[in-house]
């Protein structure tokens, strides 16, 4: 069948149609956006200033939230734009570009994550050989493996969607570009598409999510043999990755691990995973870990003592 493609470009519905309602969603995702931003970038200092990069955790971290101002950043700023604006359209290509976006930022964070959750295993449960396995050039080999593992997946996804046919209706009822919503306007039988679409997200989402399940059991039970100190401090420590693996997780679970259907609370969904979770990171991690936090008072410290020299 000749692909044949009317459509140049989507309009969406937006997180609501009554105007009352998304006045005040404006206001209140661009105050969280810019939460997203400032926090996400002040952890970036924290690590480049402290030196904590040399330290594989952070190196982790560091990345992790750069991923979260990428990923947050391509839906919330034309989301929020969108709020406001009468049309809300985006075109074909710029749909495609989100739609690779999304899944790419969103792909290489759940990567990431199971990074970060096997450096916790091997501190907690081998110490003695921690700096000799997580060595830079292995941090490094890991890092490219999460990019490229994302990268693959997001290519996949768009692969999948730029080969069908669209002739029209045109309207996404969604605030963004997202495989399932717009399988749902191609003018041709997306079943097999929707079946590749969900074992490929699904594969990645619930592998990933055992791998972390397994990892952090382990963890949690070699603890035992652990001092008192020593369990205080790697449960702070693995209790804010758990507390950001949940919160990530679940959404994307209940997202991505289903057949090819739409459920009205998608967007409510949606939102949590690609700004409410980018915006916890950073409060999560700070709020939790005592280095970070030593770290922030010393460059807080350092720049008002820099304000008061120049003055």
């Amino acid at each position: 069948m000749e692909k044949t493609n009317n459509v140049t470009e989507f309009v969406f519905w937006g997180l609501s149609q009554n105007l009352e309602v998304e006045e005040v969603c404006f206001v209140v995702f661009s105050f969280f956006y810019t939460v997203i931003l400032l926090g996400n970038l002040l952890i970036i200092l924290t690590v480049y200033v402290g030196h904590l990069f040399k330290s594989p955790m952070y190196f982790f971290l560091n990345y992790l939230s750069f991923v979260d101002i990428c990923y947050s950043s391509v839906t919330a700023p034309k989301m929020i734009v969108d709020l406001l604006a009468k049309s809300k359209t985006i075109s074909y290509v710029g749909c495609m570009l989100q739609l690779f976006g999304v899944h790419f930022f969103g792909c290489t964070e759940i990567f990431i994550l199971t990074v970060m959750a096997y450096d916790r295993y091997v501190a907690i449960c081998k110490p003695l050989h921690y700096m000799t396995i997580m060595d830079r050039d292995r941090c490094n080999k890991m890092l490219l493996g999460t990019w490229v593992g994302g990268f693959a997946h997001s290519i996949i996804q768009v692969a999948l969607v730029v080969q069908l046919p669209f002739c029209g209706p045109n309207e996404i009822d969604h605030y963004f570009c997202d495989v399932h919503p717009v399988l749902k306007l191609a003018c041709t039988d997306t079943y097999v598409v929707g079946v590749v679409v969900t074992a490929n997200s699904g594969t990645i989402a619930l592998g990933s999510f055992v791998t972390l399940l397994i990892s952090y059991t382990v963890i949690l039970v070699s603890l035992r043999k652990q001092s008192a100190e020593g369990r205080r401090k790697a449960l702070s420590t693995c209790g804010s990755h758990i507390a950001v693996v949940i919160i990530f997780f679940g959404p994307c679970t209940f997202m991505y691990m289903r057949p090819d259907t739409t459920f009205s609370e998608d967007k409510m969904v949606a939102v949590f995973y690609t700004i409410i979770t980018p915006m916890l990171n950073p409060l999560i991690y700070t709020l939790r870990n005592a280095e970070v936090k030593n770290a922030m008072k010393k460059l807080w410290g350092r720049r008002v003592l820099w304000e008061a020299n120049g003055k």
